[in-house]
Parts: C-alpha cells; sequence; structure tokens
C-alpha cells in the first residue's frame, strides 16, 4: 500500500497485477475512489502463462506512459503454481530487468515468505537486485539473473506417449496444413473445443512456420495429454539468441512472422529450451479451463 500511495501522491501512473484474493484486498485497503485511479489486473488470469506478462501486463501499460515514471506491482509467483509452471515463472522474474533496460519504472514483486518454499525465496534473490523484507530495503548480494537464465533453460522433459508427425517441403506439399490438422484433430479427440481449439491450431501453424522459415525447414510435432491439460512441442534446427524473443510486444512495423508472440499470449504454459543443436518449444492448453 505505502509503494501505491506514494505513487497516486506524485501523480504518476500505478498498475497493481495480483491473484484475485490479493487484488480484493488491495481494492478495499484504497477504497472506491482511489482504487479508480489504480490499473488492477488479476494476474491469476492475465499471468496465467508466465511468458506472457512481459509484452501484455507490464510493458503495456508502461508503453501508454512514454517519458512518465510508473509503478507496477507484480506477484507472478503465488502459493498454487505447480512443479511444471514454476521454471517459466522463475524465467519472467529473470527477464523483467533485462525488459525494461534504460526505462523510467519501479517494479514490486511481492512473495509470500510464508506459504512459499523457502527454495523460491532464495531464487527471489537471485532475480531481483533490490530486496525489501521486515529487516528494511537492501541489495541482493545474491542477484545473478545470467545464472538464472541458464538454468532455466534445460531440454524439457520427453512426453510418455505422444503422437508424432515430421513436417517439412520436402515431406508435404502443404505442411503447414498438415500441422494444423493433425495438432487439431488430436486435441479435439482429448476435449479442447470452440476458441481454444481454434488458438492451439493457430499457435502450432506459427511455430510450425517459424521451422520452415528459420529452423532448417523442417521439423517434428509431438502431442499428448498431460494432467488435464493438451500438450504439444514443436522442436527444429533453429537457434534463439534473443532471451526476450517472444516477449516484446507487437510492432505494427514488424515484418515477418510473431509467431512466438503469439504462443505466448494464447498457451496457458509455454516452455522454451534452445541451443545450437537446436530449439523445443512446448506449449500447454488446459482442457475445459482446468489445469
Amino acid at each position: 500500500m505505502p509503494f501505491i500511495l506514494e505513487g497516486l501522491a506524485a501523480e504518476e501512473p500505478v498498475a497493481v497485477a495480483v491473484p484475485r484474493g490479493n487484488l480484493n484486498l488491495i481494492r478495499e485497503a484504497l477504497g472506491e475512489r482511489a482504487a479508480a485511479e489504480v490499473r488492477l489486473l488479476d494476474m491469476g488470469e492475465a499471468g496465467r502463462n508466465p511468458g506472457r506478462i512481459i509484452p501484455s501486463v507490464l510493458r503495456a501499460f508502461a508503453d501508454l506512459h512514454p517519458g512518465t515514471h510508473v509503478r507496477i506491482i507484480g506477484e507472478p509467483i503465488w502459493p498454487g503454481r505447480s512443479a511444471t509452471e514454476y521454471p517459466a515463472c522463475l524465467q519472467h522474474e529473470a527477464l523483467i530487468n533485462l525488459a525494461f533496460a534504460g526505462r523510467d519504472a519501479t517494479i514490486l514483486c511481492p512473495y509470500d515468505v510464508e506459504r512459499l518454499d523457502p527454495v523460491v525465496i532464495k531464487d527471489a534473490e537471485e532475480t531481483h537486485p533490490v530486496i525489501v523484507d521486515a529487516s528494511g530495503t537492501r541489495t541482493s548480494s545474491r542477484y545473478e539473473v545470467d545464472h538464472v537464465l541458464r538454468e532455466c533453460n534445460q531440454p524439457l522433459p520427453p512426453p510418455e506417449d505422444a503422437a508424432t508427425m515430421r513436417y517439412g517441403h520436402d515431406l508435404h506439399p502443404d505442411p503447414l496444413t498438415r500441422v494444423r490438422d493433425f495438432a487439431a484433430e488430436y486435441a479435439a479427440r482429448s476435449g479442447l473445443s470452440g476458441d481454444r481449439l481454434d488458438d492451439l491450431r493457430l499457435v502450432a501453424s506459427e511455430l510450425a512456420a517459424n521451422s520452415l522459415d528459420h529452423g532448417g525447414g523442417s521439423g517434428v510435432l509431438r502431442i499428448w495429454r498431460e494432467d488435464g491439460r493438451v500438450v504439444f512441442d514443436i522442436g527444429d534446427a533453429g537457434h534463439i539468441t534473443d532471451p526476450l524473443a517472444g516477449r516484446h510486444p507487437a510492432d505494427t512495423h514488424q515484418l515477418g512472422s510473431r509467431g512466438l508472440l503469439v504462443t505466448h499470449l494464447l498457451g496457458d504454459l509455454v516452455r522454451v529450451h534452445t541451443g545450437p543443436a537446436g530449439t523445443t518449444t512446448r506449449v500447454y492448453f488446459d482442457v475445459n479451463g482446468d489445469a
């Protein structure tokens, strides 16, 4: 609350993106009049996939106020995040300072020290240059985002039972149609429907197009069911060198594909492993809204 009220007193734009329970507490503490001056977002919805928080929450708000100092509260890690989600959350936290380099913004990331695993709190000291706790404000002696990003870029565990297809211009006359149909048919049999099925079809097509254009001209699609989700990944020979790839807000002047950004915006969770030997992009879609 002091962080928010100080911002409002200085007439600075303020945004708060936290899970719904905490959002309700903040709204109540602010009161109706002050709450109307703050951009309030449910992080459980806006940040369900941690990979979309930078482009669609943090940068989306900051970019509305060019040349102005902004304050943002973002809580991407809360009790209840799964072990599958956590590496993506940790990677997101490590990328924030890189995404905001040279910009006039202060971002506060709350951590529930009573309910989160102590390992999570230790990780936070590696992804944040400044720590605020019961003892006051201090510089983090463990701040080391490059190490965190290397640790987050690990090979993804192989699926136990996946339907697989290879695609490429040398294999099919219309590989993107084959990829879309293969993925959508499997997902539909697994219970995905409506707009979410259309989203999966689009993401599969965008990632496969990246393979054809930038990943050696071919790739492998694997799709399977896992814990109430339809999961698929695309593997190819490409190497992503920009750590913020897929997290830059859409640029209307950009030519070519925005496939990885579309993937982050539409998927319920996205994991990427990349290196000189190739890239695997894994996307999770919740069936019936349940993880």
